[in-house]
């Protein structure tokens, strides 16, 4: 069974396709707990799923061996500590379709209820007070809003304030030309760019280093005086100091806020200011939502630890069921290269150098150069190193790992070629699959050549003379080695010169064997690499079979 962990409460319709999948157990312990009792429940899940109460730190995450995944059932990751859980090798994945509407809605509902006095209108009704003088508002129609940020959440606000005739502006540095003159939005690069243009200023952007204190006092004095700002985003966006300077002074004339940098606020001047609209987080907090973000959780952390699927994945490559089985053999492939060059290696490693030719080049070739790079490092490392994390330790050593992709087709229909720089020199191995799930090595450095990738491997360079052959073949049989296969390659077409040869084994030969074989005048060198059996699974994402 695969354990999956619930810390947050979690509506029953996600519950119910946990429970009804088979080889899933589910481990409900919603409430409040401490990082201790927290770190505890790890220790024996394969999985969590968690809302914003719980907090994933690095000290809670690590060394957490079993556990391989983490949703967070909502959109914002910033209660999980990414770095750690990428160096852990913890895929971590949230849910950015479920609660869009409703978190729209929300910003919507705060510019409406902050353009026209709302809710202390509804507070003077409520003390017995009819006063319409001093709930003045504005109108929409015609006004002009800056969207920062045109995701699924931004470009659906961005519709909304269409329908009510109000000008749009937008900001995204990825958003297409195309795609934003489609939506009827005036695409900007730079927010210093359109901040003086705009009567309102919504914010729906991810809550990240470059984004913190987004909107600050130098963007907000640019602003037009009497501007409005609304965040349902996430605290911090825009700088609250800054906000509070702004409204006392006139220039803003009032604030919508559903985020907040501390939750609940550890000071409270801010949302209580007479121009401030302050909600608490309250963007998915609708029925609909809560169910959306619950089954779409549920349906995430099954199809990962049931199907190796990954979706909306925040640290690595997103990867269907269907492409996970298409890819599977060039992830084996890389992970195969990169440990046969680790046990051929003794220098220190620089750089790493991928090529992707034919088919190889159309795939998805990070997580094929992931791939590699735990099979390089796995060896060497304490570490769990996986297709997560191999990247981030790879940088962390130094290394630095390039790609090279050609779509034109060689000798090879598929091509992926690794050249490690060391110390010392340069390795390179190239291999490439036959038919579906066949794996060959078909070059070592300058020698081509045509040799299984599984099992144990005796490698020998030498001179290309007759008895050389013979000579090792014979000590093999005298000491009960069993060769499986025999690959040669010669560096010119003709004996004399240099040769290596690669013989793949049934059993793994001993010290004294490899000594022997080294003794032969024509042998310049000799090394064994273990690889894994021919089939043998990926020990990523998840592991083969379920506890």
């Amino acid at each position: 069974m695969y354990r999956i962990l619930i810390t947050d409460d979690l509506s029953p319709a996600g519950l119910k396709i946990l429970q009804e999948t088979s080889n899933i157990e589910v481990d409900v312990r919603s409430g409040k707990h401490t990082p201790e009792q927290v770190r505890e429940y790890l220790k024996t899940s394969d999985g969590v799923i968690i809302r914003s109460a719980t907090q994933l730190t690095s000290e809670i995450l690590k060394d957490q061996s079993r556990l391989r995944v983490i949703v967070r059932a909502g959109v914002g990751v910033d209660n999980i500590d990414l770095a750690a859980a990428t160096r852990e090798g913890i895929v971590v994945m949230n849910t950015p379709a479920g609660n869009t509407t409703s978190t729209a809605e929300q910003a919507m509902a705060l510019l409406l209820a902050m353009a026209r006095n709302i809710a202390p209108a509804a507070a003077s009704m409520k003390a017995g007070k009819w006063d319409r003088k001093s709930f003045t508002g504005t109108q929409l129609a015609g006004k002009t809003i800056a969207v920062i940020g045109l995701g699924r959440i931004g470009l659906t606000v961005a519709r909304r304030c269409k329908a009510f005739e109000m000008l749009v502006l937008g900001y995204d540095p990825f958003l297409s030309e195309e795609r934003a003159r489609a939506e009827g939005i005036e695409l900007y690069r730079d927010i210093d760019d359109l901040v003086e243009k705009c009567d309102f200023l919504t914010i729906h952007t991810p809550m990240t280093p470059e984004t913190e204190g987004l909107i600050n006092a130098e963007r907000i004095s640019r602003m037009k005086r009497g501007v409005r700002l609304i965040n349902g985003a996430r605290g911090g966006l825009i700088d609250e100091v800054a906000l509070i300077a702004a409204i006392r002074s006139g220039h803003v004339a009032g604030a919508a806020l559903d985020v907040f940098v501390d939750e609940p606020p550890k000071d409270w001047t801010l949302s209580q200011l007479p121009q401030v609209l302050a909600t608490p987080h309250l963007g998915a907090s609708t029925d609909e939502a809560q169910e959306l973000v619950a089954v779409e959780a549920a349906e995430i952390i099954t199809g990962f630890l049931v199907r190796n699927e990954v979706r909306h994945a925040i640290n690595m490559a997103p990867i269907s069921a269907a492409e996970m089985a298409d890819m599977h053999p060039y992830l084996d492939l890389g992970r195969r290269l990169g440990l046969l060059l680790a046990q051929l290696n003794k220098a220190g490693v620089r750089k790493v150098r991928l090529q992707f030719k034919g088919e190889a080049a159309s795939k998805k070739t990070s997580l094929i150069s992931s791939a590699f790079a735990a099979g390089l490092l796995s060896n060497a490392l304490a570490e769990n190193v996986n297709i997560v994390n191999a990247d981030m330790l790879a940088r962390d050593r130094g290394i630095e790992i390039s790609e090279e992709l050609s779509h034109e087709v060689g000798d090879f229909s598929t091509l992926v070629s690794a050249t490690i720089v060391t110390d010392t020199g340069e390795l390179t191995a190239a291999g490439t699959i036959f038919g579906k799930q066949f794996l060959r090595l078909v070059r070592l450095d300058q020698f081509h050549l045509d040799a299984y990738l599984d099992g144990p491997l005796m490698l020998y360079r030498h001179i290309d003379r007759p008895g050389v052959i013979g000579f090792i073949g014979t000590i093999c049989g005298k000491r009960g080695v069993n060769i499986a296969h025999m690959a040669l390659g010669r560096e010119k077409n003709e004996p004399g010169g240099d040769a290596i040869a690669v013989l793949n084994l049934d059993n793994q030969p001993d010290a004294d064997t490899l000594l022997e074989v080294s003794q032969n005048p024509a042998v310049t060198g000799v090394h064994l690499v273990v690889l894994p059996k021919a089939g043998e699974p990926l020990p990523w994402l998840v592991r083969a079979t379920p506890f």
